[in-house]
């Protein structure tokens, strides 16, 4: 399965496509041009790229979630619901309304998001998680 993460801008507000189709809206921590800024941990997006995804279990969630795996000066990446980047801790949220770097109905979305990962996981599938930086505007 192939997730393909547009980021729309640097607060940093994007869309989650699903094999090629729309799935939900993002939201991350802000972008930092991290050949030349350092990383604020807590307060900046992880870098464009690809990125496996599994499901396993979180220590600080104490639930089973998705984990994005070797993201370059990051650790425990997952995604996860929450409402704004103060949710976030540099994860990815998931949402169906995104408006002003808020973002609403995320726990129902990432319900679905788990159901897909889980079957496609299940099916014996990789997944794979590519973050584009090409759509940024502002």
């Amino acid at each position: 399965m192939n997730l393909l993460l547009k980021r729309l801008n640097k607060l940093t507000e994007g869309i989650l496509f699903i094999d090629g189709l729309l799935f939900c809206g993002t939201l991350e921590d802000a972008w930092r041009d991290l050949s030349r800024q350092q990383k604020v941990p807590g307060e900046t997006c992880i870098p464009a790229g690809a990125y496996q995804v599994i499901i396993d279990h979180s220590a600080r969630f104490q639930k089973m979630m998705p984990h994005v795996l070797n993201v370059p000066h990051f650790e425990g990446i997952r995604i996860h619901s929450g409402n704004t980047r103060r949710d976030t801790e540099g994860c990815i949220l998931l949402g169906r309304h995104l408006q002003e770097c808020v973002i609403s109905e995320s726990r129902a979305t990432v319900e679905r998001f788990m159901t897909v990962l889980q079957n496609a996981l299940n099916r014996g599938e990789e997944v794979w998680l590519t973050i584009s930086d090409d759509g940024l505007l502002i």
